[in-house]
């Protein structure tokens, strides 16, 4: 996986939601990364660099990691 893309993706996706107020952005970002991306998209955002997301993005993605374990 392209980590590069995936941060893209997911901070296009947050930026998108955003308008929703931070809180419900950000567990709409986070239910669409557990809804529409695959296994292996969601384990290679998981090992990037946090600080190259959008702050709704990131904090969606330590709520994915959470869910993981």
């Amino acid at each position: 996986m392209d980590t590069a893309r995936l941060i893209y993706m997911a901070n296009q996706i947050a930026r998108n939601l955003a308008a929703q107020g931070e809180e419900v952005a950000i567990a709409a970002t986070a239910q669409h990364l557990r809804d529409f991306w695959d296994p292996r998209m969601k384990a290679a955002i998981l090992m990037a660099d946090l600080g190259a997301l959008h702050p709704i993005a990131r904090s969606a993605v330590v709520q994915l990691a959470t869910d993981t374990g």
